[in-house]
């Protein structure tokens, strides 16, 4: 029997006794924002523990825990193999991003660039490609927040989703206007605290209802996945045989390598005191998800072994209910209604990380040094950075409001594609190779950005299947919905051929910044002058 979801009451209870925490953290942050280090990085004084509890709130989306657990639970083998990518990811971010990033920039990864390449264009690309994250990412999240009103609410009338949106742009932008990094980081870390706590707890009960019997719990799930039971152990559940399985294979790179390069995690490399602290930070989120993942592998099982996959495609929200129906299965309304207002909370936790990433990239990048080309004091600068949080609020909650009804599943593997296809290969020309120059960064990031929008929107992602944005259309000439195995390395290539066949070499700057990298020199230090700060780095 399938248990009931919709338990409005005591999950909105809890969430907004979770939100009032969160605002009171926020009131207590806005008495250290004082200056524009403060509102982009926190000043730099966050302690390794902490930035990585923050790191792992930021980077775990509810689709993280949600979607994760529901693919498990019926696609078996292959979901098992999907959750891995996003713990190599974060190997990637601790062997090639964190400590570059730290040493390399002072707040947005488009300081790092500028000390190689030319400053204005490079900031402007790279500002581009951010503001593209954001949005694709904000409204994954808004039209994912929608869609759970119903199976974790109880509520699927459009104007209950509507309000489940306003309310978290609303949460959102006040968190980030007010406190800044201090704010974001702080709600973070207790969303992080809390989903650490959920996942848990659902993991630890299911290992009790089968007596700690992995082996039982295993040959169960196998069984109500269908007549053959050996196959839901085997690969190929969901992406077959033939060209499938390199299409899997795309899906797995595109994770590890997009996830590690995401610019809303540049901002929270740079909350630290030092380049040390950064990795540590890294590692601490490491050691955090490789358990977290191995708990919702777990769930994902006990949620197969339970309802079996038709029964949780059955359910409101099919496969983002699987981890509800364990929580409302083996702890009742409690722990439903507790799990129901974590999932919300992370919901308003990653977007305030999306929201001051983006803000960070458009009053630092684009207008501070792009258009009024450094001339501008930090305070000036400061109350840009607060007039685009307000911006982005509005942007976000209109956007999901007019997405709320549609499918755009496919966004977030846009997103993460994006990434990978873009800010990753100038990241890692810029570091190890003294020829790279202006041209090819361009070429990397408008030639990447340009290559994935256009294999996307012919993918069967959106089009050519019932589960497609535009299920009525068939516009889809290309195979595949995860397009990464192609797009990202024909990134790599646009960058080498932008590279060579530009003109300008400039060994000095890979000097600088190679320099920079390897020592710290030229970083900027843990406590920097309060109130006043210098413009932007030239």
């Amino acid at each position: 029997m399938i248990p009931e979801l919709g338990r409005p009451l005591p999950t909105i209870a809890l969430f907004l006794l979770f939100a009032g925490v969160t605002l009171y953290l926020t009131a207590r942050a806005r008495a250290r924002t004082n200056s524009l280090s403060d509102f982009y990085v926190a000043g730099r004084t966050v302690p390794a523990p902490q930035n990585g509890l923050a790191l792992f709130g930021n980077f775990l989306m509810f689709t993280s825990f949600l979607t994760m657990t529901g693919e498990i639970a019926i696609r078996g083998y292959d979901g098992v193999l999907f959750a891995v990518g996003f713990v190599v990811s974060f190997v990637v971010a601790l062997l090639l991003v964190a400590e570059p990033v730290r040493n390399g920039s002072r707040y947005t990864i488009g300081d790092l660039f500028s000390v190689r390449l030319r400053e204005r264009p490079v900031r402007l690309a790279t500002a581009v490609v951010t503001l593209v994250v954001f949005f694709f990412y904000t409204m994954v999240q808004m039209v994912g927040a929608a869609g759970l009103a119903a199976p974790l609410l109880g509520m699927s009338q459009p104007s209950a989703q509507a309000a489940v949106v306003v309310v978290i742009g609303v949460l959102t932008t006040v968190y980030v206007f007010v406190g800044g990094m201090h704010a974001t980081t702080a709600v973070q870390i207790f969303k992080a605290v809390l989903l650490i706590l959920a996942v848990a707890i659902l993991a630890m009960l299911v290992l009790v209802r089968w007596g700690g019997n992995l082996s039982a719990l295993l040959g169960d799930a196998a069984a109500r996945s269908g007549p053959d039971a050996g196959q839901w152990l085997s690969p190929g559940q969901k992406f077959g045989v033939g060209t499938h399985r390199w299409e899997f294979v795309s899906q797995l790179v595109t994770v590890v390598l997009g996830h590690a390069a995401l610019p809303y995690l540049f901002l929270r490399h740079n909350t630290v005191p030092s380049a040390r602290e950064a990795r540590r930070s890294v590692a601490f989120a490491t050691w955090l998800v490789t358990p977290f993942y191995l708990a919702v592998i777990v769930i994902g099982f006990g949620a197969a072994a339970l309802f079996g996959a038709k029964a949780i495609m059955a359910a409101p929200g099919q496969r983002n209910s699987a981890a509800m129906l364990v929580a409302g299965e083996l702890g009742g309304t409690p722990l439903l209604a507790f799990v129901g207002a974590v999932v919300l909370l992370t919901v308003v936790a990653v977007t305030a990380g999306l929201t001051i990433s983006a803000a960070a990239s458009f009053s630092h990048d684009i207008y501070a040094s792009v258009l009024k080309r450094g001339r501008v004091d930090a305070a000036g600068e400061l109350r840009v950075a607060r007039r685009v949080v307000l911006a982005l609020g509005v942007l976000s909650i209109l956007g999901g409001l007019v997405f709320m009804r549609q499918n755009i599943a496919f966004m977030l593997s846009l997103d993460v594609t994006v990434v990978a296809s873009t800010i990753l290969p100038v990241l890692v020309f810029a570091i190890f190779w003294r020829r790279f120059n202006t041209s090819g960064a361009l070429w990397s990031l408008y030639g990447g950005l340009a290559l994935t929008v256009v294999l996307v929107a012919f993918s069967p992602a959106v089009s050519g299947n019932p589960m497609a944005m535009i299920p009525g259309a068939d516009f889809a000439w290309f195979p595949w919905k995860y397009v990464g195995l192609v797009s990202i390395p024909a990134a790599f290539l646009l960058g080498y051929l932008g590279t060579v066949f530009s003109r300008e070499h400039d060994d000095a700057r890979f000097d600088v910044l190679e320099a920079r990298i390897l020592t710290g020199a030229g970083a900027q230090p843990a406590v920097e002058a309060r109130p006043r700060e210098t413009a932007a780095v030239r």
